[in-house]
């Protein structure tokens, strides 16, 4: 059967699995947070640290990494990076405190950093520019499947052989998929053999990738108020993502005094339902585009995504009901879902040959959101003595961030920035 398919379609298996594993990986620490904070004896805001330094490393390293998969090209970034974080996804499992756990956390960040950036990349060099939302919502899919399948993998193997285990565990499945790239995956679908010259064609003449040769514009760029609108909407979503993975188990465990059964459940739920947003957005994104044009399809769903996000984390934060609030949790991430992927076919759309390094400068701004969130949702929590009250924060910079991004413009390309 997988012999029938294009050979691009085969690719975004390959980046399915890849941003599976990266969150299978990421959420692990959140899932096992309540056992780390226990056996460390660590407040909300020391474990917000921990989750902070994660993302600043995400942050710092996401523009480099975006540069480095345009110039050298994907299959050497992806090589390099699934290779570190897999090391430090199983060193995590090996930490002897606090200072270790964060110096472990941000390496494990500097790795991760690329896997979005050379993801776009890869959407660009190989799919037509038709199929981009398509293309890119396989990648949230992944993104939702792994996040969805890590309580069901992590927490029986932590209740079954302490919180340590699931790193080692996670840190292996990255290695295989290490091996999987280096012996199928190759940057240009000219490289590749046994694929149609009828694709290649295909492939090359309706992509958003074109060789270039002038240098990023950087100055241009950043003196554009559309860019500013794209980082400062993105910025504002990571706060709601990063609450998600990484806060959510710990608010539901100890604000809503779940057990860690339930909390399984309802956070493997939660992901299922962002699996089906992720595949409704890809599909709509291309529809939209097409009957509406590009601005309005983009600006569009990115918009009502993110404000009905906050609506909904709103109802969470108000009701005493843990019914409710579950579900409104569900809904709020469902929205949310369906951002990313106009996030990033926007960068796609606007970056083209330069889609990796665009795809880095908007996720450097939208990691300092989430390290932000990391370090302000322990803090506010600890001081506020409940953890509703950076819930409600959260949902106000969702509906925020999706005001800014009505004024994206993803019809002006990078190559076309001249002043």
């Amino acid at each position: 059967m997988i012999k029938k398919l294009p050979y691009r379609r085969r690719v975004l298996i390959l980046l399915f699995f890849l941003i599976l594993i990266t969150y299978l990986d990421r959420v692990c620490i959140s899932l096992v947070g309540v056992r780390i904070k226990s056996a460390f004896q660590l407040s909300n805001a020391q474990f917000g640290w921990v989750l902070g330094s994660f993302a600043l490393a995400y942050a710092i390293f996401e523009i480099p990494s975006g540069i480095l998969v345009d110039r050298i090209g994907q299959r050497a970034v992806f090589l390099r990076i699934v290779l570190w974080w897999s090391v430090f996804t199983a060193l995590t499992g090996a930490v002897t405190g606090m200072t270790t756990l964060m110096i472990t956390r941000f390496l494990f960040g500097v790795g991760e950093s690329g896997a979005y950036p050379t993801s776009s990349s890869t959407v660009a060099r190989w799919f037509p520019a038709a199929e981009t939302g398509r293309s890119i919502s396989a990648l949230f899919v992944g993104q939702n499947a792994g996040a969805a399948i890590a309580p069901l993998i992590v927490v029986p193997i932590a209740v079954s052989f302490g919180w340590r285990a699931p790193f080692f565990v996670n840190g292996l499945i990255g290695l295989l998929w290490v091996l999987v790239c280096w012996l199928w995956f190759r940057n240009e679908p000219a490289d590749k053999k046994g694929i149609s010259k009828e694709e290649i064609t295909l492939i090359e003449q309706n992509r958003r990738f074109l060789l270039h040769k002038e240098s990023f514009p950087w100055k241009i760029v950043f003196s554009k108020w559309k860019i500013w609108a794209m980082l400062v909407g993105f910025f504002c979503s990571q706060w709601g993502l990063y609450f998600f993975v990484a806060w959510m188990p710990i608010y539901l465990q100890q604000g809503r005094h779940l057990t860690e059964n339930y909390m399984k459940l309802a956070t493997s739920n939660l992901f299922i339902f962002g699996m089906a947003a992720a595949m409704l957005s890809g599909i709509l994104n291309d529809w939209l585009v097409k009957k509406k044009g590009l601005a309005f399809g983009r600006r569009s769903i990115g918009g009502m995504a993110l404000g009905m996000a906050g609506i909904f984390l709103i109802a969470t934060a108000t009701t005493s009901n843990n019914l409710v609030a579950v579900t409104c949790l569900w809904v709020s991430h469902f929205s949310y879902s369906f951002f990313p992927i106009t996030a990033f076919s926007t960068c796609v759309d606007i970056g083209g040959s330069r889609a990796g390094t665009m795809a880095g400068i908007m996720n450097c701004a939208g990691q300092s959101g989430a390290f932000f969130l990391s370090v302000f949702f322990g803090k506010i929590a600890d001081v506020a003595h409940n953890y509703n009250t950076p819930v409600l924060l959260i949902a106000v910079i969702f509906i925020m961030g999706g005001i800014t991004w009505l004024g994206v413009d993803p019809k002006r390309k990078i190559e076309s920035i001249k002043s």
